[in-house]
């Protein structure tokens, strides 16, 4: 049977619908979204429901310390490409985004146009034009959100914060406008002791606002600086300190020359001042976004002698200082781990978010169990923790891939009702949280999706491709579907210039848009143009492997794409790196050895099974199986591979702790027969899909799948597929992104695709050989199978 494959432009926004199998899977998915989620079962929105576009509101939010206690979540910007890998058979490198989101379970309707059609081809090279004339324009519209503020919301809770931090948000006696001139009029008069200088930084840091403002361009003014620097031996520490705070509230250039001097100053004066000094000047700098490297050095070299005389206010607000420097002294490490556990029932709720977000910030590594007891004190309190410090914690929770169900479910019913007043970025760490932590849940899924298109003008590339990717990854389509999906392929037009700079961010968003069958195709010919495959070659992180998904994934899907494709010889480079990982990796798992040993005992020999990915795009092995119609296996498997032999004479002992490790996982104690008993996946909807004895569907070849004329007549080819608990999200039976859009292409080139779940495999690799081979043969001579097929 052929199957039906529709592209469209949005502009060029191509959503392909395999019709035959609309019947089988048009109204499973809100059943299957219910099902899958773990915890109690709520109520939500038919997922058929027509959603009428609306136009966003004209959004503005303003800096309100008010709105913390519930309603606002940070804006921290840590540039890192998620680490949030689809672990198991994923082809992964360090610092790479790799959990790839897998289609909808449920048949898509028809594409809608989202977006006007464009009226040339030069639509995205207008667009980044536009863009960067209406950038100044739309800085008013833009959300508000004080980044060197907000984070220091904890020094409110503890009146010893005082003495450690420059309070920039508390107000001084403002002085009268006259009073400034007549302070730079002394400085110019005559000469003025140490201490009188001060007093002048001090009395002019309490202008009004314009007036300070006007101070850096007055001469004057310059005298002043000068004259301090010039005496600035003479002054004491006190008094350097009170003259640095000063230059808080004037403003004062990062790179003013006075700033300079001062620097050197306080580096030499270091070891001569306490704790508490080194601590304030510190967060000095911070107010004043200069980059110290230097004094942090001193200043952490200083707090490891003198560890044990650290406050509980100061180890906090060291943790605070450490964030904010990007730096992660390796020898504080095991101090910092055994400081928190000492003081974690003594910590406020904020100067906990406080702490996850200074390790987080600064990438230092934490332990499993400090990381657990820290989730647990959180999910008891949830309820009176700001938006902002519960951002933090699930954002270290993500870095440590900690899978603490008691949050994430506490979180369910917390943050649904805080998503309206929380910022796009505060939104967006929450969503990656979930899908970091492969943690479905459709009600939080469903408030940002609600949320976000009034809000999406807000977004940063980096933001609208994060979005993208979780919705992707959990392969979750909301209720406002083509509103959500529509206003988010504006923006990454929108931001189209910033991708330049920030390939990953591009790719990130497209493959969550592949995970549920969405390809605007002005964007992807944008991808896969030669000049945009060199820059994603000068990022920081190895992008080789997304482009690659997404290039195949085009191929397959959108047969009538016509935009720009990765070259054959890209194309053989990328899937003998797949190849080599696989080999090392993937083919040698006891659970895909045991079941190829078996199927070639079964079969009648290693003809008959190959283990291989059929797919190397995807990232995940296969074991290839073809029958004749009337049931009888085929001999394919002709030319053994070198990894085949290698994998015969390795040999794995399957010992009761190997086993435990593969039912139950390094962090999850349940057993399989907890996520479920359904013991029979669905093989059947490929029946729309499987190509008999003909040619693959038009523009849908590449290199790694089968040529038309390898092809027998009348011949149904099985690809089995030995999954375990990292394909699904946690705790369920919900497939990831990655592993969707495989079975999808399969079944588009024409296999039948078998499934061999964990929870049914690898309890039985503990059984006898008579149970685990009449298993295997049900799966691949299932009595319906080839009349499914014909």
């Amino acid at each position: 049977m052929a199957t039906v494959l529709m592209c469209r432009r949005l502009p060029r926004l191509s959503r392909v619908t395999a019709f035959s199998t609309t019947a089988e899977r048009g109204s499973s998915k809100s059943k299957k979204g219910k099902r899958d989620k773990p915890g109690a079962a709520k109520t939500g929105t038919e997922s058929g429901a027509t959603i009428q576009l609306l136009k966003p509101q004209d959004y503005r939010v303003l800096y309100n310390p008010a709105a913390y206690a519930k309603g606002r979540a940070g804006s921290q910007q840590h540039e890192d490409r998620d680490s949030s890998q689809a672990l198991g058979d994923t082809f992964t490198s360090p610092g790479t985004t790799q959990t790839f989101p897998t289609a909808s379970s449920q048949a898509l309707p028809p594409v809608r146009n989202a977006l006007p059609k464009p009226k040339s081809s030069t639509l995205l090279e207008q667009t980044i034009l536009a863009t960067l004339y209406k950038e100044e324009a739309e800085k008013g519209k833009r959300e508000m959100h004080d980044s060197k503020e907000d984070p220091r919301m904890f020094q409110k809770g503890r009146p010893e914060y005082r003495s450690l931090s420059c309070a920039t948000s508390e107000p001084a006696q403002t002085l009268p406008a006259e009073e400034g001139d007549s302070i730079l009029q002394s400085v110019a008069g005559r000469e003025a002791s140490p201490g009188i200088l001060s007093d002048y930084f001090l009395r002019l840091s309490r202008l009004p606002a314009e007036r300070r403002a006007a101070l850096l361009s007055d001469p004057r003014f310059g005298a002043l600086c000068h004259r301090a620097v010039t005496a600035i031996r003479l002054f004491s520490t006190p008094d350097l300190i009170h003259i640095l705070k000063a230059c808080v509230p004037l403003a004062m250039p990062a790179s003013h020359p006075l700033l300079n001097a001062f620097e050197a100053e306080f580096c030499r004066r270091a070891w001569d001042m306490s704790l508490e000094q080194l601590l304030l000047v510190a967060d000095c700098w911070r107010c004043l976004d200069r980059s110290v490297p230097s004094y942090l050095g001193i200043l952490f070299s200083y707090a490891n002698l003198h560890w044990r005389d650290l406050t509980l206010p100061q180890f906090v607000q060291l943790l605070y200082i450490i964030g904010e420097g990007r730096r992660s002294p390796a020898d504080l490490e095991q101090k910092v781990e055994s400081t928190i556990l000492k003081h974690l029932d003594a910590f406020t709720l904020e100067e906990l978010g406080t702490i996850c977000l200074g390790l987080f910030k600064s990438l230092s590594g934490i332990s499993d169990h400090v990381m657990r007891r820290i989730a647990d004190r959180v999910s008891l309190q949830m309820e009176d923790m700001s938006t902002y410090a519960l951002v933090n914690v699930l954002k270290m929770l993500r870095y440590t891939r900690m899978d603490h169900v008691p949050l994430m479910r506490e979180l369910g019913k917390v943050i649904p009702a805080r998503i309206p007043a929380t910022n796009i970025q505060g939104i967006m760490h929450i969503t990656l949280a979930y899908s970091s932590l492969h943690f479905f849940d459709e009600d939080v899924l469903a408030a940002v999706a609600t949320s976000l298109p009034s809000k999406v003008s807000y977004c940063r590339s980096k933001d609208a491709a994060k979005f993208l990717w979780s919705f992707g990854c959990l392969d979750y389509e909301p209720p406002n579907e083509e509103e959500f999906y529509s206003s988010l392929i504006k923006q990454l037009h929108a931001k189209l210039h910033e991708f330049s700079k920030f390939p990953e961010h591009l790719l990130t968003a497209l493959l969550g848009l592949a995970f549920v069958r969405r390809f605007p195709e002005d964007l992807i010919d944008f991808a896969l143009r030669e000049e945009f495959v060199q820059k994603t070659r000068g990022s920081k992180y190895e992008l080789s492997k997304d482009l690659f998904t997404l290039g195949k994934s085009v191929e397959i899907e959108c047969p009538t794409y016509q935009g720009s494709l990765l070259s054959p010889q890209l194309c053989q480079q990328f899937t003998e790196m797949a190849s080599s990982f696989a080999e090392q990796e993937i083919y040698v798992r006891p659970e895909i050895m045991e079941a190829t040993s078996l199927l070639e005992s079964m079969l009648g020999g290693p003809e008959y099974v190959k283990n291989h990915m059929i797919l190397p795009h995807t990232r995940s092995s296969d074991l290839e199986v073809r029958l004749a119609t009337d049931g009888h296996p085929i001999p394919f498997n002709f030319k053994t591979p070198v990894t085949a032999k290698k994998l015969k004479d390795m040999g794995v002992s399957l010992t009761d702790d190997l086993m435990s490790q593969l039912i139950q996982g390094r962090a999850h104690n349940q057993s399989p027969t907890e996520v479920g008993n359904e013991a029979r996946q669905d093989r059947g909807h490929a029946a729309g899909t499987l190509l008999l004895g003909g040619a693959l569907t038009a523009g849908a070849t590449s290199q790694a799948e089968p040529k038309p004329e390898c092809w027998q007549p009348r011949e149904v080819r099985l690809a089995l597929q030995v999954s375990n608990r990292n394909h699904f999200c946690y705790g369920s039976k919900r497939l990831l992104g990655l592993h969707c859009l495989k079975r999808r292409q399969l079944r588009l080139l024409g296999y039948v695709v078998v499934e061999i779940p964990f929870w049914e495999w690898f309890p039985l690799l503990k059984r006898t050989r008579s149970e685990k081979l009449s298993y295997l043969h049900y799966k691949v001579f299932c009595p319906g199978l080839l009349t499914r097929a014909g």
